[in-house]
């Protein structure tokens, strides 16, 4: 970005051991990012990249990966989003794209296939993408929804053509998210301010170059399976789970204080699917889960809420209506905030007032930090920075804020926020449907304790890194068993296993080396047995005691460890 220039270069020695997407982007940013890089600086580098999923047209493939060093949690981290970007991102014909540098004025970056078959992305000579720098001062704080119809009027391409910041991702807030088709978000970790302090307003990507990518029969059948299921979720997306939630009380209320809202009725899974009024979806997927809802009487319009937006804008901020819950997610799609840790966040304030229920006040506070004015200047840095100063509990793990599936409740998603490399990341085991439970009762565990999960944690772990990289969506595991997978992917599930494994130990190897260890692996509240549970999995995944990793587990990444 600094010197606005662009090189093609050959990664498929990187693709035969990463698969794509996560994978790719920590391999490439483990290798290429300084361990000591300042988040907001010109040497953190940002990932965008597919996976061989993406060159089907599979359901549960409409999805993509981010990846860079957190502003939020200070260690390396990957997001993904869904929505129609992907299909896009594979027409320019590069697996992966890297951001490097930082532009002195705010820009547009627009990423073209080359046109060239004797310069492909995938030979071995280097060449020079079609990439053009365009500068766009006037865009300066543009919300997401004026900077999609700057592009669309300026270049005839639609939001899925985009990745777009919001004012809060120029004004560098901790959890700025990165938006694509509007309303879908690279929401955790603050990926948004990564690219706010690189200068990219936004990056398109257009192109005919999407590689032949041979899959099995199989798809087809995962497809018409798709279509065909009347899974709750296609009424109410995540919030399905909501009543459930707070009647075996894991819902986060007022500020973490209780685990049940009273109120729950106002803002049930039931509410949400009042006000859906169309189907929604993305590419290529026939689950269609997704929830446009309006408000006929104000005329309101957003995407959602999904069940985390639900929670951190309702009952942790004492929410009860859910047309209020409505505006504060519509308000964040436009600003580029993360609901969850904006929620969070606000929630936090609230406490510090005892403004619990104040709409007016939340709606103003979202405002405010995306602009950074105000209190919202404070607010802007995430709970972990600022919970001393607003006198409440620090809600956090690893700098991080809590989603929803309380682990006072459910303990093995406690120990798995703890684990987690991203910190307080519900989908990064995605350990809370074995708890409620939302799976078959011979998988199921029970809420209580840690007996039997480590090792489960970490099977999790490791294959949503190969979901994370196929790129494949978590909601697909109703559909996608263990054998399909293997089908999909042409290969063993234990090989897999490895993969995801090895990818967990390159993010943890990362962070230790940012100062990262034992300590950190914690959540605010007491979990029975914890420290053992927390040595278990240590154990399982042949770390160190104090929470590190030794070479050995590395296994693949030599030259890596080598050059620290």
């Amino acid at each position: 970005m600094g010197e606005r220039t662009a090189e093609s270069v050959s990664i498929d020695d990187v693709l035969e051991s990463s698969i794509g997407g996560r994978a790719l982007g920590t391999r490439l940013a483990h290798d290429r990012i300084p361990f000591d890089a300042d988040p907001l600086g010109p040497d953190n580098r940002l990932y965008f990249a597919t996976g061989p999923l993406q060159h089907s047209t599979m359901s549960f493939t409409g999805r993509m990966s981010a990846t860079g060093v957190s502003p939020l949690t200070d260690g390396l981290l990957s997001s993904n989003a869904g929505g129609f970007l992907s299909r896009n991102f594979t027409g320019t014909g590069y697996s992966a794209v890297e951001i490097t540098g930082a532009s002195d004025e705010l820009v547009i970056v627009h990423v073209r296939d080359e046109g060239d078959e004797s310069h492909s992305p995938g030979s071995e000579t280097a060449s020079r993408p079609r990439v053009e720098f365009e500068p766009v001062p006037e865009l300066a704080e543009a919300t997401v929804p004026e900077t999609c119809a700057y592009i669309e009027d300026e270049h005839g391409l639609g939001s899925e053509h985009t990745v777009v910041i919001g004012p809060a991702g120029e004004n560098e807030v901790r959890f700025a998210s990165i938006m694509t088709s509007e309303e879908r978000a690279f929401g955790r970790g603050g990926l948004g301010a990564v690219l706010g302090a690189k200068g990219v307003k936004a990056i398109t990507f257009d192109g005919d170059s999407t590689r032949e990518v041979e899959l099995p029969p199989l798809q087809m059948e995962i497809h018409g399976e798709a279509a065909q299921s009347e899974n709750p979720m296609k009424a109410q997306g995540t919030t399905s789970v909501t009543e459930y939630a707070n009647m075996v009380e894991a819902l986060p209320t007022r500020y973490f204080s209780e685990l049940s809202f009273e109120g729950i009725e106002g803002v049930n899974g039931d509410r949400v699917e009042e006000k859906k009024y169309k189907k929604g979806t993305c590419s290529s997927c026939a689950f269609a889960c997704k929830l446009p809802t309006r408000d006929e009487e104000s005329g309101l319009e957003t995407e959602g809420p999904e069940y985390e937006t639900l929670m951190a804008f309702g009952p942790n901020s004492g929410v009860d209506d859910i047309v209020d819950v409505m505006q504060s997610n519509k308000l964040c799609d436009e600003l580029g905030l993360d609901t969850i840790s904006a929620g969070d966040t606000v929630a936090a304030y609230l406490a510090s007032k005892d403004e619990f229920g104040n709409a007016a006040l939340i709606h103003d506070l979202v405002e405010q930090i995306a602009y950074r004015e105000g209190v919202g200047d404070l607010l802007a840095e995430g709970i972990d920075r600022i919970h001393d100063e607003l006198g409440v509990e620090n809600w956090t793990a690893k700098g991080m804020e809590f989603p929803a599936h309380d682990g006072r409740t459910l303990n093995g998603q406690g120990l798995a926020f703890a684990t987690s490399n991203r910190g307080a990341d519900h989908m990064y085991a995605e350990f809370y449907p074995y708890e409620y439970p939302l799976v078959d009762a011979d998988d199921a565990f029970d809420k209580a304790g840690l007996e039997g999960k480590p090792p489960k944690i970490v099977e999790l772990e490791n294959i949503n890194v190969i979901k994370d990289s196929a790129v494949l969506c978590k909601f697909s595991r109703n559909f996608i068993t263990e054998a399909r997978l293997e089908t999909l992917l042409d290969a063993d599930y234990d090989e897999l296993l490895a993969i995801g494994s090895e990818i967990v130990s390159l993010e943890r190897h990362f962070n230790t080396q940012r100062g990262f260890d034992r300590e950190d692996d914690t959540v605010p509240y007491d979990i029975p047995d914890f420290e053992q549970g927390l040595e278990e999995y240590y154990d399982e995944r042949g770390w160190n005691d104090d929470g590190t990793v030794p070479d050995a587990a590395l296994e693949g990444s030599t030259d890596i460890v080598a050059d620290d």
